[in-house]
């Protein structure tokens, strides 16, 4: 099925869930157990303009967003922004579930400082084998602010409440952040061996002639490469080495053009191209914004 359901707004998630009337045209919290006991939308593609933090528990099933497919485990945390596509499958959901899905419009949080920044948390780019996973107590923490956030719109609504929605919105995002860096902590190991994957992958593509045929190597080639996504990627390299992606790869071809520079008597347009830019004033500004002189400079200084 190649047709793609979009929703646009809450009530329609309330409908095409089969949940009762929505009571925040903006935000709401719906709680796993009141799901469907079996949802099938198995081969249903759906965007959504909604931003969508779930707690996975209690739920036997798999998710697909972005080119990868990962059966869950019990708390397991994904973020969706608006626009992401997502595949639709099979679920069984426990009587008993702890799980929920918080799910807001950009509208809640255009105006507030959230609205601002919120592009900052970059898991909502991650794939969702990348997914944040919680020890019970985590869970506990955030599942407390997400009832916050439910009992501040299921009361009466006053000129306090988008505010504080918003700011335990905030909240449960920093708690996130503090988690995944976490979960970057305790994987360092693995890390090390992703890191020296990368590292390897990009002597492997300037020993090749991939730069003059396909140019300089993006976060995003490198993260398909290696079966990431680039933002997870990015902030993998940043929490482990101070650097990001981009700063890698740049660095690198740096690297790279000084051992030309100083190893051959190719010009400067030469290594530019046999580098991957495809115009040498490129080559040059970064060249310079890393080293601080000019190729033909540092050639002539060395």
């Amino acid at each position: 099925m190649d047709e793609i359901y979009n929703i646009e707004s809450i009530e329609q998630i309330h409908q095409l869930l089969g949940l009762g009337e929505v009571k925040h045209p903006l935000v709401s919290v719906v709680h796993m157990k009141n799901f469907p006991k079996e949802t099938d939308f198995e081969g249903m593609k759906f965007s959504s303009e909604l931003y969508m933090i779930s707690l996975k528990d209690g739920v036997e099933g798999s998710i697909q967003y972005g080119r990868s497919s990962y059966d869950f485990s019990d708390g397991t945390m994904i973020f969706t922004k608006p626009h992401q596509v997502i595949y639709g499958t099979t679920e069984n959901i426990c009587h008993d579930s702890k799980g929920w899905l918080l799910l807001f419009h950009p509208d809640l949080i255009r105006k507030s400082e959230l609205g601002r920044t919120i592009s900052q948390y970059s898991f909502f780019d991650y794939e969702v084998n990348e997914a944040l996973h919680l020890s019970e107590e985590e869970q506990q923490i955030v599942t407390d602010l997400v009832l916050k956030i439910e009992r501040e719109y299921q009361q009466n609504i006053d000129k306090h409440s988008q505010k504080l929605i918003v700011s335990n919105i905030e909240l449960l995002l920093g708690y996130s952040t503090r988690y995944y860096d976490r979960q970057f902590y305790v994987r360092t190991n693995l890390h090390q061996d992703h890191i020296s994957e990368f590292e390897s992958l990009l002597r492997h593509y300037f020993n090749s002639n991939k730069p003059t045929e396909l140019g300089l190597p993006s976060v995003k080639y490198c993260g398909e490469q290696l079966n990431m996504s680039p933002n997870y990627l990015s902030d993998l390299l940043k929490k482990e080495t101070g650097k990001s992606a981009k700063d890698h790869i740049n660095g690198y071809v740096v690297n790279r053009a000084k051992n030309k520079l100083l190893g051959t008597t190719d010009s400067i347009s030469a290594i530019a191209y046999d580098l991957g830019f495809e115009y040498p004033q490129h080559f040059s500004k970064l060249f310079k914004s890393k080293t601080g002189v000019s190729p033909a400079q540092y050639r002539s200084q060395n």
